[in-house]
């Protein structure tokens, strides 16, 4: 990560977020906003590899910044930064364009390794929220997953966990273009379409512990 964005109207609060992303990313280049106008003001001169947003400000909710830069930047990865734990928050910025969602009350280690999980395209969820997400969607086992293959469930296993296609491919001794069909197997079984659903079914599958990542 080269450069972030971050929206936040407390100071102290700025400024960890702030400490975060410097220990996470040394030599990232951070800009800052603390109401609604200011970033406005802001994605509309620069694009940011990240974003880190917070959904209560002064002057209106970040979701309509997170909608705002999904549109001006869509390779921007925005993360929501709040205390609302709650799904009148959590969903409503998900479907806005959000790709994580954490919380401040972690510890600045915590939010330091999730947000590390972004270079390998891991969506950046605090531990509560990955939970509340599989009880949100806690189904039965549909006939699709139970007809996975015991090579697809390894491929399922590791591009949840974030590891990249080519890593995937040399820890399981095959090509990269055989991972690839794996997982374009495995996302029509499944009938997801990307990385962060990918977790959450392999989750709820028992194939992996969110608490552990």
């Amino acid at each position: 990560m080269k450069n972030a964005f971050i929206l936040e109207d407390i100071k102290e609060t700025r400024e960890w977020l702030v400490d975060v992303l410097s220990d996470t990313f040394a030599g990232i280049t951070i800009s800052q906003a603390g109401t609604i106008e200011q970033a406005k003001t802001i994605i509309s001169v620069d694009k940011f590899e990240l974003a880190l947003i917070d959904l209560s400000l002064p002057d209106g909710s970040g979701i309509e910044i997170i909608q705002a830069i999904t549109a001006i930047s869509p390779e921007t990865f925005v993360v929501v930064a709040t205390i609302y734990d709650d799904d009148s928050h959590l969903f409503p910025a998900l479907q806005a364009g959000a790709r994580g969602y954490l919380l401040k009350e972690q510890s600045k280690d915590q939010f330091s390794t999730l947000l590390k999980g972004i270079i390998n395209d891991a969506p950046p969820l605090s531990p509560s929220i990955s939970r509340r997400l599989l009880e949100h969607f806690n189904i039965p086992k549909t006939n699709e997953e139970e007809n996975l293959t015991a090579r697809e469930k390894d491929v399922l296993i590791l591009i949840s966990k974030g590891i990249k296609l080519e890593d995937v491919a040399n820890m399981l001794g095959i090509t990269r273009n055989t991972t690839a069909g794996y997982v374009k197997n495995i996302y029509r079984k499944l009938n997801i379409s990307s990385r962060a659903e990918a977790t959450l079914t392999a989750t709820r599958m028992g194939l992996i512990n969110p608490d552990s990542m």
